[in-house]
């Protein structure tokens, strides 16, 4: 059966069908789902009743496992986490502000996978915000302030021991968060970079790890950084993505921004992640 894929309609994303995820890829498939990939940004595979064998083979097939720091791996693995919430649950919503993963590393992961195994029948989706095109559209005057500018990108408001998961979060919490001082080290990107692997002009991350910009006095650095943050998460830019069990999604870290929802409050939900290393 030849792959099939099926543009969301959206500012980006896409659905493949066609291929089992359940069984090793042909080099022409990985080509193909790569291809497809640094086309719309997001990819959804439905009806791939995968375990986390399949998980982590598929993503071996983009680049290596990238390195997912605070949270801790599933027992009997090493790069497969837990994305999880109880019925009862009321800790505040994970992730639920734009990002993209893991920016403040040195070698940022180039991509995510996601897969659904929980999904509850209301709510939860995932939005992606596509930073290429949030580029294209930008008004000049406010390209021409960020251009040449380096983004300091920090960990600590999220997972430094007083950050919002931190230790006064953790007893509420079911993930396996580990909240450390290693979050408070800081990591220069340019806030405008060309994708590595098409050389598309995109802006990369946002507030969501942006403590603020080198060089530039903290109120000014805020100001800008909450002006792109408006700008770059506009609904004009955003697939919401709708889940179902049994589904795999794959982002790239490095032309959107992510976040997720809730609405599904008495539900429990469960997905396993892995992330898709940067190659050196």
């Amino acid at each position: 059966m030849a792959i099939t894929v099926i543009p969301s309609g959206q500012p980006c994303g896409a659905s493949v069908s066609g291929v089992d995820l359940t069984s090793p890829l042909t080099l022409d498939e990985v080509a193909q789902i790569r291809a497809a990939w640094l086309k719309h940004h997001v990819l959804s595979f439905p009806n791939q009743p995968m375990d986390d064998d399949d998980l982590e083979r598929f993503t071996l097939y983009f680049g290596p496992f990238g390195d997912d720091p605070f949270i801790a791996a599933i027992e009997g693995r090493t790069n497969v986490i837990a994305v999880k919430r109880m019925a009862d649950e009321t800790s505040p919503l994970f992730a639920d502000n734009w990002h993209s993963d893991w920016s403040f590393q040195e070698q940022p992961p180039a991509g995510t996978c996601l897969f659904g195994i929980t999904i509850p029948p209301i709510g939860g989706n995932t939005q992606f915000a596509n930073q290429h095109m949030a580029l294209e559209e930008m008004p000049d005057e406010l390209r021409i302030r960020l251009e040449g500018k380096m983004a300091i990108h920090s960990a600590s408001g999220a997972y430094a021991p007083a950050g919002f998961y931190g230790e006064n979060d953790m007893a509420e919490r079911s993930m396996d968060i580990r909240p450390s001082d290693e979050a408070q080290a800081t990591q220069l990107h340019p806030i405008i970079r060309a994708h590595p692997e098409t050389g598309r002009l995109g802006i990369f991350s946002t507030a969501g790890y942006i403590t603020g910009f080198d060089g530039m006095e903290p109120d000014e650095s805020r100001a800008l950084l909450l002006e792109l943050y408006h700008w770059q998460c506009q609904p004009r830019f955003v697939y919401d993505h709708k889940w179902e069990a049994n589904m795999l999604i794959m982002w790239d870290n490095r032309s959107v921004l992510h976040k997720a929802t809730g609405g599904y409050d008495g539900y429990d939900r469960l997905l396993h992640r892995t992330t898709i290393g940067a190659s050196r």
